[in-house]
């Protein structure tokens, strides 16, 4: 069994269990929820840079957290060097605890212009980049890679190597390649390679769907932490549940309401209506008569409706009445 990730030891303790960066879904209400629900550390959506540098208004909403979330780390993606250093010096000046740059996105549109995942074709000028966002960083800098860019270039371990030769802290590796996307399945065997060897902590990320996988992946020996997105959404409960809590009912109508109550304390009644549809539709998943609730709620116009739906809904099930459908969820490009 590796260490776990000693840096914020003194204030929060070790952390193993992280709760993963996801476009659209890790916002500061999801963040907090988790939190509560025994995620050890999260981190926010990806965040452009230049958005950021330009101040742009709904990326510095988006950089906001509740001091609740600690420890907290926001994560930028960018293509320029100057920009990102200057992003991490605004995300510093934010008071979170850690940076956290993005090399691992793959959607087109970002790597296109040479950001996220892009970064990975050349670890030399990745190497520039950290040392010239380091220097001036008083704060830790982290990093979220994935194994290479394709097959042919699975070049994690040089990139790790670079990391820790500029002074990151830890680095999360998606145990995929950026062509690969979210398909196939995420390459653990590599991803404990790169841990046993490197010289800073290793996050392993990818197909953690339930407590038993990643008590075993902590167990095995196959990364200092691991983290944690989609099972979150399939299952809320996952952090408690790896943390030995027994969890004889899994109490859906605490947990709705929580989400309620949290998303229109944090934002206003509109946008935490458009937020919620969402979230509700993840947590029917598997469940009987899931695509009808989905499709009424969808049609909904009413927070207060929307509320009355789900509890509704959810007060009629038993969590052992779920089942995995062995269906693709989320395998779009949420980080």
């Amino acid at each position: 069994m590796l260490q776990p990730i000693s840096l914020f030891k003194e204030r929060y303790g070790d952390l193993r269990y992280f709760f993963a960066p996801m476009a659209g879904i890790s916002d500061t209400v999801f963040r907090l929820l988790m939190r509560e629900l025994g995620a050890q550390c999260v981190i926010s959506e990806l965040l452009s840079a230049e958005g950021l540098i330009r101040g742009g208004q709904r990326t510095r909403d988006m950089m906001q957290f509740d001091e609740r979330e600690r420890p907290i780390g926001i994560q930028i993606f960018g293509h320029q060097i100057k920009s990102l250093a200057e992003a991490a010096k605004i995300v510093e000046a934010q008071g979170a605890d850690f940076v956290d740059i993005n090399f691992g996105c793959p959607v087109k549109k970002v790597v296109c212009d040479g950001g996220g995942a892009a970064w990975l074709k050349d670890p030399v000028k990745l190497g520039e980049l950290l040392s010239t966002v380091k220097k001036d960083l008083r704060i830790p800098l982290t990093i979220k890679v994935r194994t290479g860019w394709d097959e042919s270039s699975r070049n994690v371990k040089e990139v790790v190597h670079v990391a820790a030769e500029s002074g990151v802290a830890w680095v999360a590796i998606h145990g995929r390649t950026r062509a690969q996307g979210y398909s196939g399945y995420a390459d653990w065997e590599l991803i404990r390679e790169v841990a046993i060897h490197s010289k800073i902590p290793v996050i392993g990320n990818g197909d953690i769907l339930t407590a038993e996988m990643a008590q075993r992946r902590i167990d095995e020996g196959y990364a200092h932490a691991v983290m944690i997105g989609r099972g979150a959404l399939k299952n809320p409960w996952i952090f408690r549940e790896i943390l030995g809590e027994k969890l004889e009912a899994k109490n859906f109508i605490a947990l709705i309401n929580r989400h309620f109550d949290l998303a229109i304390e944090k934002k206003d009644r509109h946008r935490a209506f458009l937020s919620l549809k969402k979230f509700l539709a993840w947590y029917a998943a598997g469940f009987p008569n899931s695509g009808k609730f989905r499709f009424e709620l969808f049609q909904l116009e009413d927070i207060d409706a929307l509320r009355q739906h789900a509890l509704s809904y959810f007060e009629t099930l038993s969590v052992a009445t779920k089942l995995d459908d062995g269906q693709p969820f989320l395998m779009g490009g949420h980080g």
